[in-house]
Order: structure tokens, then C-alpha cells, then sequence
């Protein structure tokens, strides 16, 4: 910790906890006290640690080779590409290396879709309160002005609104209208789904305009949901034009992916992008491990996450300081009506690894793999820290 105070960019607020080993949904630190993570790396490491599928694909894959660049084939790669394409119904796959860099790659191809149909045709809708990433071009389409008002002037031609209704879309898109950008279930934003009736909207403008509509499952997606990406859960199922999906892909590797239909992908020519390190032979690899672990997860993950968010409904009921639970499979947030960070470190104190966003929310995106019993012990440390809580609301 003092080394990192003394040469790190200094951009990061840590806890004071030093991980040194993980295996299953527990984490350790140097003295061996053990932690349960139910924040997973923020959402990557969601086969838990030390995942003996995992590791032994890594240490097969290392010993042939690790990466080549782009200017040749390796063995993974295609087969991946086909297996996000059947999962998520589009048609065509580009690997990066993380969800920044997915969402850049997308917000390029709306651009060059925009400028295919006419130079006016540039704008992008985006959502209040929504997050995409750290780089210029994701933070320009992030709903909150805190993430975007060091960094201004940024992307041009971006238009936030509420996602609330559908009157502020059918407002908002026009012929300029390139590219609509949304969560299905806003993460940072405080765990937010966005409703059936909205992406149904979003999906008639986008036609209606002939702009793209874009799906960020770099959270909400990849199994996390209940199904492989959080558009799915929409019945009927209303179909992004391009997706692009992170985090818990590549099991703890760095991964990103777009995926897009024919329209969408048809903008991006040869030269137009390109990653030295997205799509290596190692991460792919892992990858396809990961999806056919998670084909059997997926019914775990509903049942586990059915009872997880019926644990804190519990809890809810018990203390005023819960304002609401929300959330679908394994995504879960806990409105407080009070600031949730030193819950966060009571929590931590307690054994217990979460995370606050939003200010009041304590957000919960546990690995994969967890159990009945896994949700008891961290539903057990939750009730005893809100219980301690000075201040809860007036009447």
C-alpha cells in the first residue's frame, strides 16, 4: 500500500485491503482472514477464484501461446465469435480488450452508419444516469455530469434524456439521429432496469429514423441477468443492432466484444478499427470455457438470485433504512435513504466484500457459483450492520 501511495497515479480511492488469493467466492489477505466477495471484481470474476476449469484452460493455452495480433488467425477466435453470435442473434463479432474500448468501437460504427446515410445524420441518444466507460468517447454518451466535467469538450452531438416515459425519446430522435446508446439495467447508475415499453420505443425510432440501436450488456449482460444478455429479458425479445458485452467474458481476463447485425457491421470497413491485444488466443479461449460453464449456471443463477433479492426484501421489511431492492438473477441493488459508504466498510469489516454506487446504493454483483448458503452469510453480516445504523429516516 505504500509503494502504490508513493509511484501510482493516485486516481483511485482503495480500501485498505490487500488481496493475496481467492478460491471459489472467497478471497484472502496476508493474514489469511477470509472474505466473501460478493462484488466480484466488480462483476468480472463471476466463476468466483481459482475456477479449476479455468485454470487449467489458462495453463494449457499459456504453454502454446498467448497472443499473435491481429494480422493472423488463431484457433479461438472464430469459434467465438459464432458462439456470441448464436447467444445473442446478430450477426458479426469484434474483440477488444475491455467494456471502454467495446463501447468506443460501437459509438465508431454509429458514426459510420450515420455518415453512409448523410453528413447531418450524427447524433446520439443516451440516458441520464447511464455509465460506458472511462474513455473520452464513453464518458461523452455517460449520463452524469460528474464523470464528464473534467474531461469537457467532448463528443459532439450527444443528447441525454430521462428514461422515464417514452415522450423524451420520441422528442429526442430525428433524422440527425445516428445512434440510440442504453443499459438494459443501468450498474453504476444505482441498478436500474429500464422496462420493456422504453427499449420497445427505442427499437421503433431506430427503425422509423434508420440509426442504430445499441445495447451496453457490459454489466448487466453475459449471464448476469438470468440469461446471456439483459435485451433477452424482454418477452417479446426486442433486438439491439449491435451489443457490446466485458466484464465476466473472458473470467477474469481482459475481454470486450461487439456484436452486431449486417447493417450495423457493414460500416466498418477494412482499416476503419482495429486492437493489437483484443481477441488473443488465450482469452478467447477461456471465453468459450466460461460459456459452457455458464450454460449450466444460468438456472442456478435465477434460483440463487430469487432468494438473494427475497433475503433483503426481508431485511427491508425489518429496517426503515432500506428504501427498495431491485434487480434481476445476480444483479442486485439495495436503495438506502442514507449514504452507504461506511456500510460498505462495516461490511468489510464483517467479512463481507460489496460495493456502494450511487451514493445510497449498496450493489451486489456476486460470482456465479454462489449458494443458498453463500446468500444466508452475506444477508446475516447485512442485517447486522443496518441494524447499527444512528440515523435512519424520519416518519
Amino acid at each position: 500500500m505504500d509503494l502504490e501511495r508513493d509511484y501510482v497515479l493516485q486516481n483511485y480511492a482503495r480500501y485498505p485491503l490487500v488481496i493475496v488469493r481467492g478460491k471459489g467466492p472467497y478471497l484472502y489477505d496476508p493474514s489469511g482472514r477470509k472474505y466473501l466477495d460478493f462484488i466480484s471484481g466488480i462483476g468480472v470474476n463471476a466463476l468466483g477464484h481459482a475456477h479449476p476449469r479455468v485454470v487449467r484452460t489458462i495453463r494449457q493455452q499459456a504453454g502454446r501461446v498467448i497472443h499473435t495480433s491481429n494480422l493472423y488467425y488463431n484457433e479461438f477466435q472464430g469459434p467465438l465469435a459464432k458462439r456470441l453470435c448464436e447467444l445473442s442473434g446478430l450477426q458479426r463479432a469484434f474483440f477488444c480488450n475491455s467494456g471502454a474500448e467495446a463501447m468506443e468501437a460501437a459509438l465508431k460504427m454509429i458514426r459510420a452508419h450515420g455518415n453512409r446515410i448523410g453528413p447531418e445524420k450524427t447524433e446520439i441518444i443516451s440516458l441520464e444516469n447511464s455509465f460506458h466507460g472511462r474513455t473520452l468517447g464513453a464518458i461523452s454518451v455517460t449520463g452524469q455530469p460528474k464523470y464528464r466535467k473534467d474531461f469537457e469538450p467532448l463528443l459532439p452531438g450527444v443528447k441525454f434524456i430521462p428514461a422515464c416515459g417514452t415522450s423524451f425519446l420520441e422528442e429526442a430522435v430525428s433524422e440527425r439521429t445516428a445512434g440510440i446508446v442504453l443499459e438494459w439495467i443501468q450498474g453504476e447508475g444505482g441498478v436500474y432496469p429500464l422496462g420493456d415499453e422504453f427499449a420497445r420505443k427505442a427499437r421503433e425510432l431506430a427503425d422509423r429514423y434508420h440509426a442504430l440501436l445499441v445495447c451496453d450488456e457490459i454489466q448487466c449482460g453475459v449471464g448476469r441477468p438470468g440469461k446471456h444478455f439483459a435485451y433477452q429479458l424482454a418477452d417479446p425479445v426486442v433486438m439491439p443492432d449491435v451489443m457490446v458485452a466485458a466484464k465476466p467474458l473472458a473470467a477474469g481476463l481482459p475481454l470486450g466484444a461487439l456484436v452486431a447485425n449486417e447493417k450495423a457491421a457493414s460500416a466498418i470497413g477494412q482499416g476503419m478499427h482495429g486492437t493489437t491485444f483484443g481477441g488473443s488466443a488465450l482469452a478467447c479461449r477461456v471465453a468459450l470455457e466460461f460459456l459452457d460453464i455458464l450454460d449450466h449456471l444460468l438456472p442456478q443463477i435465477n434460483r440463487v438470485g430469487a432468494y438473494f433479492r427475497q433475503r433483503l426484501e426481508d431485511l427491508a421489511s425489518k429496517h426503515a433504512v432500506v428504501k427498495e431492492v431491485r434487480g434481476f438473477g445476480l444483479m442486485v441493488g439495495m436503495e438506502l435513504h442514507v449514504p452507504g459508504k461506511q456500510l460498505v466498510i462495516d461490511a468489510m469489516q464483517e467479512g463481507l466484500l460489496i460495493n456502494c454506487t450511487h451514493e445510497t446504493v449498496l450493489r451486489f454483483l456476486p460470482p456465479y457459483i454462489i449458494t443458498e448458503k453463500e446468500v444466508d452469510r452475506a444477508v446475516k453480516i447485512l442485517g447486522k450492520i443496518i441494524a447499527n445504523v444512528k440515523h435512519p429516516p424520519e416518519a
